[in-house]
């Protein structure tokens, strides 16, 4: 019997993904552990940021919270661009890739789910909550005019107690954007879409540090995430690939026709040749 797989109907892909993503909202807010641990672990990544010269999100806020234009579209981009790429990268490989879909889907699931763990095991104040004293400055707070979020992280007035404001490691923002830059890289044809799998996860990266909603230490935890959802997603894969496998239903030369009721069993080779002798001797 031949391995196919169906298409995955879009119904049952967008309630699947809706479950994952409640599930991913819900444990946020039940994550969001004591304050003050995580304010510690973030002034902890501060540190060893400082430590490796590696503090890029400082330069950054800088710049983006000195000039509205860099900082109003750059909040506008953390706000809004997560909800909406991602998703429409889902659709164009449901549509266009969908040799690929499962698969990317997969990877994109679990790498939501083990950043979930990782919210849960380090609840990390963002730079924007430290102390005004280690000079970072909320720019969605700063330029809440010119948008719908209010100072709360990017959800809209009057929702923030509804988001966890200290599930910065990892950066899931960066992760999912880096999801998307590989896909439309490796399936794309045209150049400009594959233009765009590089920029958009470059320019995520320094639109969640810039906004000092991460530190640099966050957006590699984000890659590391992705590429551990990767693995699993692979292994996954694997497993249920080997589960088919050992469940295919062999026929072994049994075949029904159409107007058959039960199966006939198909001649073998060595059956034809001694009908042919035998025929030969009548």
């Amino acid at each position: 019997m031949t391995d196919r797989q169906r298409p995955p109907r879009w119904w049952t892909e967008l309630l699947l993904l809706g479950l994952v993503y409640g599930a991913y909202s819900a444990g946020r807010l039940l994550a969001r552990g004591d304050v003050d641990l995580a304010v510690g672990h973030g002034l902890a990544v501060l540190r060893v940021e400082e430590a490796l010269r590696i503090d890029f999100e400082r330069p950054l806020n800088r710049l983006f919270s000195g000039s509205p234009w860099w900082g109003v579209p750059a909040d506008f981009g953390y706000a809004s661009l997560h909800y909406l790429v991602t998703p429409a990268v889902l659709v164009w490989l449901h549509r266009r890739r969908p040799a690929h879909y499962r698969s990317a889907r997969t990877w994109l699931v679990l790498s939501t789910l083990a950043a979930l763990i990782g919210f849960g095991l380090m609840p990390t104040s963002p730079p924007r909550l430290l102390d005004a004293a280690h000079g970072f400055t909320d720019t969605m707070a700063q330029y809440s005019a010119y948008g719908w979020w209010g100072g709360e992280a990017s959800a809209p007035r009057g929702l923030g107690s509804f988001t966890n404001q200290y599930a910065a490691m990892p950066s899931l923002h960066f992760g999912w954007a880096l999801w998307c830059g590989v896909l439309l890289w490796t399936h794309a044809r045209h150049p400009l879409a594959r233009a765009l799998g590089i920029a958009y996860p470059a320019g995520t990266a320094l639109v969640v540090m810039g906004t000092a909603n991460h530190y640099f230490l966050d957006v590699v935890a984000g890659a590391a995430v992705m590429g551990l959802g990767l693995l699993l997603a692979h292994r996954f894969r694997s497993g249920t690939a080997g589960f088919r496998r050992k469940t295919t239903i062999v026929s072994g030369g049994w075949d029904t026709s159409a107007r058959e009721l039960l199966p006939g069993r198909r001649p073998s080779a060595e059956n034809t040749a001694d009908d042919d002798i035998a025929a030969a001797a009548r």
